[in-house]
C-alpha cells in the first residue's frame, strides 16, 4: 500500500471515528432530551393541576366597634360586590351603611319609615343575594326593602353610594286583617310576583301572593291577591323558608321538626312530608338554604350541619333526603351562611371559630379561632373572598378568604357523590349549564371508564386481525405477494383519523344502525365460511391444488369473504322478521331493556380497530420475521410441522415483539381523540353495553378546553384529565417494557 493511499486509509478513519462519536452522543442527547421533555411535561401537569387540593387560607383584614351603635342591635350583616361598604340592619328599622375598611359611618336610612308608629317583631331576607330584606310589624303589616349600590368614577376613582329602595312601596302590606304581631317572615319576589308567609303571634301561619295579569288586548297589566292560612301546627315553628321559584316552604321547630308544603297552586297549598331532622334531644339552631335553594343547610346543637335535599323516591313522590353531614364542630352551630355562586357555606360555632365548607366536595377547607366572645352574626361577601362576623361584645371583624377551587376533592373526582335532585349518588360528569346556581360535577371515573372501554372494544377487532393477519403474512405467505400486503396495510396508517372519524360518524354510525342485524349475520357467516374453505380445500384434486403457488392460497378467500358477505346481509332480514318480529334494535330495547345509541361502541370498535390494525400488524409481522432461519430450518428438520413450528418456536421467539406491538396499538386506542370525538356520541355515561356511546379523558379535553376559562377549576380539571391520561399510558408502557425485556431474557436463548 503506497503512502497515499495509507494515509488516505488513516483520514478515513479518524473522520470515521468522528461520526461515530458524533452519532452516539446525538443517539444520547436525543434520548435524554425525550426523558427531559417527558419529565418537563408531568411536572407541569402537575404545576396546573396542584391548586385543586390546596386548602383555602384566611387572614384578619381589619377589627372595629359596631358602627352607630344608637341605630340598634344588627338583625343582619352582609356587603356589597366591592366588599368596600358593608350594611347592618337593626332592630330599630335602620339601615347603617359603613366603610369596611374603617368601620366609619357613611350613610343611615330609615328602613321602616316613621310613619309606621308599629313596634318591629320580625326580619326576613328575600333573596340568596341577600339586596331584599323586610320587617314584619306589630300591627299584622310587611315592610320591604331593597339596599343597592350605584359605582361612579369621579377623577377615575371608584366611588360607591349606598342606597335604600323600597319595591313594594313604602307604605306597608297589611298581611292579617287581625292586626297581630308578625312573629316570623319569609318572603320571596319574581318576575311574575311576590309571595310573603308569615307566622303570627297567635299561631297562624298566613301565605300571601301579589302575581302579575297582563291584557291579553293592551300593555296594562294588574296585580292579583291571594290570602291563604295554612292549617298545620305552629307552636313550635321556628324557621319558615321559601325558595326562590316559590314552590316549595318548609316549616321547622327547634325540635328539628320539619313540614315541607308544595304552594305552586297559592290558593290550596299541599302538605309533602313531614320529616324529622334531628334526634331526640338535639336543637336546631340554625337553617338555611344552600345556593340553588334546592338544598337545606341544617345545622344543631352538637355541631353537625347537615344538607337536606328533595328528591323523587322509586315511586316518583318527592320526599327530603340527607345528602351528608358535616362534623364542623363539638360545641352548637351558632350561624351559617350559604356562598351565593358555588355550592360553598361557612359556619360559627358557639366558640368563635369560623369553618369554610363545600358541600358537593364534602370537603372542609378552612378552620380558624375569630374570636373568643360569643358570635351573633356571620355573613360571606357575593364573591365569597371576604367574610364578617359579628360578636355578642359589639365587636366587627372582617377576614379576607383565598379559596379558589373548593368543588373538588378525591371523593367527588373518583367516587359516587349524591348530586342534589339525584335519586342517588352517582358518577356524573357535566361541568357547565346555563343556569347560575348550577352544582359543577367533576367526577373523572365515567371517562376513565369511557376510555377503557373504547380502547377494549377496538382491541377485541385489531388483535385478532392485526396478529393472525401478520403471522400468516410473514411465514406462510410468498416473498412475491408479501411484498404487496405488507406496504398496502401498512399505508392504511397514513389515513387521517379524522377522515375516519367523519366516516365513521356519517356513514358507518347510520349504516350499522340500518343493517344491524346484517352486522351480526356478517360476524357469524365469515369466520364458519372461512373454516368450511380451508376444510374443503384438502378435498380438492391434489392437481389442481399444486397449481396453485405455495403461500398464495390467501387470494382464494377473497371471492369467499366476498360471497359470504353478500350472503351474510342477504338472509338477514328474513331471519330479523322471523326472530326478532322485524326489529332487532326493538327487540333488545322491549325484551332485554337494552337500549340504542347510534353511535355507539360498536361503531367506535369497528373505526378505531381499523386504525391500530395497522400499527399492530407492521410490528408484530417485523418481530415474526426477524425470528432467525435457523430456528425455523432446524424446527422442520426435526420433524415438526410448519403450524408446530410457527407455534412452538416462532411466535415464542417473537413473543416480545407481539407484546409490543399489542401495547403500542393499546396507547394509540388510548389516546385517540377524533375518531371518539366523531363517532361515540360524547356521553359521560358507564354503560357496558355495546350499543351505547361513551366519552373519553381525551375527547373530553379537545371539547371543553377551547370554551374553558383560564386558571378556573374546569380547566385545572380538564388538566387533571390529562395528567391522568399521561400517567396511564406511561404506567402500561413501563410495565409493557418491563414484561417485554423479561420475555425477551427467557427466549433469548432459543
Amino acid at each position: 500500500m503506497t503512502a497515499s493511499k495509507l494515509q488516505i486509509s488513516e483520514t478515513y478513519q479518524k473522520w470515521r471515528k468522528i461520526k461515530d462519536q458524533i452519532t452516539r452522543y446525538g443517539v444520547v442527547a436525543g434520548g435524554l432530551g425525550v426523558i427531559v421533555a417527558i419529565v418537563l411535561i408531568f411536572f407541569y401537569l402537575m404545576y396546573v393541576v396542584y391548586p385543586l387540593f390546596v386548602s383555602a387560607d384566611a387572614h384578619a383584614l381589619y377589627q372595629y366597634e359596631l358602627p352607630e351603635k344608637s341605630a340598634g342591635k344588627s338583625l343582619y350583616l352582609t356587603t356589597e360586590e366591592q366588599n368596600e361598604v358593608a350594611v347592618r340592619f337593626t332592630d330599630q328599622g335602620k339601615a347603617v351603611f359603613f366603610a369596611t375598611a374603617t368601620g366609619k359611618t357613611l350613610k343611615t336610612v330609615l328602613a321602616v319609615p316613621e310613619t309606621e308608629d308599629a313596634a318591629i317583631t320580625s326580619f326576613s331576607v328575600g333573596s340568596t343575594s341577600g339586596d331584599h330584606i323586610a320587617y314584619g310589624l306589630s300591627n299584622g303589616s310587611v315592610i320591604v326593602a331593597r339596599h343597592k349600590y350605584q359605582i361612579t368614577y369621579p377623577g377615575d376613582q371608584r366611588l360607591i353610594i349606598p342606597q335604600l329602595a323600597f319595591p313594594l312601596g313604602e307604605k306597608a302590606l297589611q298581611i292579617d286583617d287581625k292586626g297581630q304581631a308578625i312573629t316570623h317572615l319569609v318572603f320571596r319576589m319574581g318576575e311574575s310576583g311576590t309571595t310573603l308567609v308569615a307566622r303570627t303571634s297567635d299561631n297562624r301561619v298566613l301565605l300571601t301572593n301579589f302575581f302579575r295579569e297582563e291584557s291579553l288586548f293592551s300593555d296594562d297589566e294588574s296585580f292579583e291577591r291571594v290570602d291563604v292560612e295554612i292549617d298545620v301546627d305552629s307552636k313550635d315553628l321556628e324557621y319558615i323558608l321559601l325558595d326562590k321559584e316559590q314552590r316549595n316552604l318548609y316549616l321547622a321547630s327547634r325540635s328539628g321538626r320539619l313540614s315541607m308544603f308544595d304552594i305552586s297552586d297559592k290558593e290550596h297549598p299541599l302538605l309533602v312530608q313531614h320529616r324529622q331532622l334531628l334526634n331526640v334531644g338535639e336543637q336546631l339552631t340554625r337553617l338555611v338554604f344552600l345556593t340553588g335553594e334546592l338544598s337545606l343547610l341544617a345545622g344543631d346543637s352538637t355541631g353537625l350541619v347537615s344538607q337536606w335535599s328533595a328528591v323523587r323516591d322509586v315511586s316518583n313522590h318527592i320526599a327530603l333526603q340527607k345528602l351528608r353531614v358535616f362534623k364542623v364542630s363539638d360545641y352548637a352551630v351558632a350561624d351559617i351562611d350559604a356562598e351565593q355562586r358555588r355550592k360553598g357555606f361557612v359556619t360559627v360555632d358557639a366558640k368563635g371559630v369560623v369553618g369554610i365548607y363545600h358541600s358537593t366536595a364534602e370537603r372542609e377547607l378552612l378552620k380558624a379561632k375569630i374570636t373568643d366572645a360569643q358570635p351573633k352574626l356571620l355573613a360571606m361577601s357575593p364573591r365569597a373572598n371576604v367574610f364578617l362576623l359579628e360578636d355578642k361584645q359589639e365587636m366587627i371583624h372582617i377576614w379576607y378568604v383565598d379559596n379558589e377551587h373548593p368543588e373538588v376533592s378525591i371523593k367527588s373526582i373518583w367516587q359516587e357523590v349524591w348530586y342534589e335532585s339525584y335519586p342517588k349518588p352517582d358518577y356524573i360528569w357535566q361541568s357547565s349549564s346555563s343556569s347560575n346556581d348550577f352544582e359543577p360535577k367533576y367526577s373523572l371515573t365515567p371517562l376513565v371508564f369511557g376510555t377503557l372501554k373504547a380502547a377494549f372494544y377496538a382491541m377485541m377487532i385489531a388483535v385478532p386481525l392485526a396478529i393472525m393477519g401478520a403471522i400468516y403474512t410473514a411465514y406462510f405467505m410468498t416473498s412475491s405477494l408479501r411484498r404487496v400486503v405488507k406496504p398496502s396495510i401498512e399505508i392504511m396508517e397514513a389515513l387521517p383519523t379524522v377522515i375516519l372519524g367523519f366516516l365513521a360518524g356519517l356513514w358507518l354510525a347510520p349504516f350499522v344502525e340500518e343493517h344491524l342485524m346484517a352486522v351480526f349475520s356478517i360476524l357469524l357467516t365469515l369466520p364458519v365460511a372461512v373454516l368450511l374453505f380451508a376444510y374443503l380445500w384438502q378435498y380438492i384434486p391434489k392437481e389442481m391444488r399444486l397449481r396453485i403457488p405455495e403461500g398464495t392460497e390467501a387470494a382464494l378467500l377473497i371471492p369467499v369473504i366476498l360471497l359470504a358477505t353478500y350472503f351474510a346481509i342477504s338472509i338477514s332480514s328474513p331471519i330479523e322478521s322471523i326472530m326478532f318480529d322485524g326489529n332487532l334494535i326493538g327487540w333488545f330495547n322491549t325484551k332485554w331493556g337494552i337500549g340504542y345509541d347510534q353511535r355507539n361502541s360498536l361503531v367506535v370498535g369497528i373505526a378505531m380497530g381499523f386504525a391500530v390494525i395497522p400499527t399492530i400488524f407492521s410490528i408484530t409481522e417485523d418481530a415474526i420475521f426477524s425470528v432467525p432461519k435457523h430456528l425455523t430450518v432446524g424446527s422442520l428438520a426435526l420433524g415438526a410441522t410448519p403450524w408446530q413450528t410457527m407455534i412452538k418456536v416462532v411466535l415464542l421467539t417473537a413473543s416480545p415483539g407481539i407484546f409490543s406491538a399489542v401495547m403500542i396499538g393499546l396507547g394509540r386506542a388510548v389516546g385517540e381523540t377524533m375518531i371518539v370525538l366523531m363517532a361515540t356520541g360524547n356521553t359521560p355515561v358507564m354503560d357496558l353495553s355495546v350499543f351505547q356511546g361513551m366519552r373519553t379523558l381525551s375527547a373530553n379535553i379537545a371539547v371543553e378546553m377551547p370554551e374553558s376559562e383560564v386558571d378556573s377549576t374546569h380547566y385545572r380539571v380538564l388538566f387533571l384529565a390529562a395528567l391522568v391520561l399521561f400517567t396511564f399510558t406511561f404506567v402500561f408502557n413501563t410495565l409493557a417494557e418491563v414484561v417485554r425485556q423479561r420475555l425477551r431474557e427467557k427466549y433469548s436463548s432459543l
